[in-house]
């Protein structure tokens, strides 16, 4: 397939503003998750230890297995388990949802344990299925070896880094199932054996005003890990820190700073789009699935670029991937999304199926 490259420029390029802003942790990241722009990084792509912030990987494979409705009878792989739990019993039920609260909220590594092996068959095979998950979503430099984040003995300890954990995140809060749990302040919950209340970890939820989820962790080798996103003014951030003593205040400060320096722009809204001379796909329907948005200092809004990249297929078919748009500023990729064809002839083809079929119930 041949390849069309048509690039829009808004405006003329001015020069970026700095602004100063610093941490305590050793490595730690900040991003908008709707475009994955990084807006602060130090030391981000330094592998360590992440503790139980890996559970936000264990939650959104249970959530993606469909199985929350179901009722998890508990064996005896929760007595493998020690450190933070929820104290869930053997014989005990409750739902593959129930677990993901206490994963979540009190950072159960007996729930983890009884997640992986009842989505995995085995805690193995969930850990691959971890391992999986994080290469599909591009997270190059992560090896899990449990679920749930523990790290006394190093060869089974959990590694990452924080531009991984945050794109992790960044597609975890797409699903609104996982961000319902994440940003949960308080869960009860009554089952054959017990009767639970659980309260989040994470302090942010209570103690700062446009948090809405994230996961709490601590090791004595990874030290203080935290995730954390918020949301203001239609702008979502993520900020991970590894290794911070000052984590929650941290969180806050760098949150606060994105709020401040940054807004978020829309350049295409999604659905049909039109490529301003663009001749070989003209008289067909092309979109994009989501709004094509990013965060952007005041100075940098008019400088942005619209890059259009399609190829040539002769005979596509509804939903094929005929290219990408992306949104820079110099040779810098801020955000991009994939352009769709839509087959006028079968979506018309697909309505009259459905309207026959409610026609032939009465």
């Amino acid at each position: 397939m041949k390849k069309i490259v048509v690039g829009i420029v808004l405006l003329v390029l001015l020069p970026m503003q700095v602004f100063a802003i610093g941490d305590s942790a050793r490595s730690s990241i900040l991003v908008d998750t709707d475009s994955g722009r990084v807006l602060y990084s130090k030391n981000s792509n330094e592998v360590r230890s992440i503790a139980s912030i890996s559970k936000i990987m264990t939650a959104i494979l249970a959530i993606e297995s469909g199985k929350l409705d179901k009722t998890v009878t508990i064996n005896d792989v929760v007595l493998k388990a020690y450190g933070s739990g929820i104290y869930i019993k053997v014989g005990e039920k409750l739902t593959l949802e129930d677990l993901v609260y206490g994963l979540m909220l009190r950072s159960g590594n007996d729930a983890a344990l009884a997640i992986a092996d009842y989505v995995g068959g085995s805690v193995k095979k969930f850990v691959d299925m971890m391992n999986q998950k994080a290469k599909e979503i591009g997270m190059n430099n992560t090896t899990f070896h449990n679920p749930s984040g523990l790290d006394e003995e190093e060869e089974k300890g959990n590694f990452s880094t924080a531009y991984d954990m945050v794109l992790l995140t960044s597609y975890a809060m797409q699903n609104e199932t996982f961000r319902k749990i994440t940003g949960t302040k308080k869960y009860v919950l009554k089952t054959n054996k017990n009767h639970y209340v659980w309260h989040n970890k994470n302090k942010l939820l209570t103690t700062y005003e446009y948090a809405t989820g994230g996961k709490t962790g601590f090791t004595k080798k990874a030290r203080r890990t935290l995730v954390s996103t918020a949301s203001k003014d239609n702008l979502n951030l993520a900020v991970v820190t590894l290794d911070d003593g000052n984590d929650f205040q941290d969180h806050k400060n760098l949150h606060e700073y994105g709020f401040q320096n940054y807004k978020k722009y829309v350049f295409l809204k999604k659905g049909k789009i039109k490529i301003k001379d663009d001749n070989y796909y003209k008289h067909d329907t092309l979109e994009i699935k989501k709004d094509l948005s990013i965060a952007l200092m005041e100075n940098e809004k008019d400088n942005v670029v619209l890059h259009y990249q399609l190829k040539k297929n002769r005979k596509p078919k509804d939903g094929d991937i005929v290219g990408v748009v992306e949104a820079k500023i110099d040779d810098e990729v801020l955000a991009k999304q994939e352009i769709i064809f839509r087959d006028k002839k079968e979506k018309k083809e697909r309505k009259s199926s459905i309207l026959d079929w409610i026609r032939n119930l009465w």
